[in-house]
């Protein structure tokens, strides 16, 4: 029996992006290279922070089926983002145990920083998305919408 493994499953970076990037764009102008990629790149000037997810059909659930901006807190959104990471980075470490293309990449979250209201909207929805979607349970909460 085979499995159907997704070649690309995420690219999730939280890091410093302002020496980098002095004016950050979502697609850098290019609206057709952001729908072929399904690739979500959002930064803040304010926080100085990205998250970039890569996922085929992502950005459609994003606006169809999640929850509206400003449902939850951002402290809300804080808490489950830090449980969700643990949990993933477990799963990452664990390859033998949970399938290595699933968790390919380890997230790099710091509790302690404030990566603005975004980029948590989007972490905590992907997560929801990557559970629906692969049929996964990061952690004891159910993943519903």
């Amino acid at each position: 029996m085979k499995k159907i493994i997704p070649f690309i499953v995420l690219i999730v970076l939280i890091a410093s992006c302002k020496s980098y990037n002095t004016s950050p764009t979502i697609n850098n102008g290019n609206d057709s290279a952001l729908v072929e990629n399904d690739t979500v790149s959002i930064s803040s000037e304010e926080t100085d922070y990205e998250i970039i997810i890569i996922e085929p059909g992502f950005n459609a659930w994003l606006a169809s089926m999640a929850r509206p901006r400003g449902f939850h807190s951002q402290r809300w959104l804080e808490n489950r983002n830090a449980m969700l990471v643990q949990a993933w980075n477990q799963r990452n470490l664990q390859p033998y145990t949970y399938d290595p293309n699933l968790y390919e990449v380890r997230i790099d979250y710091d509790t302690r920083t404030d990566y603005g209201y975004e980029v948590n909207y989007k972490l905590y929805n992907y997560f929801l998305y990557f559970q629906l979607k692969y049929k996964q349970q990061l952690t004891s909460i159910i993943p519903r919408i």
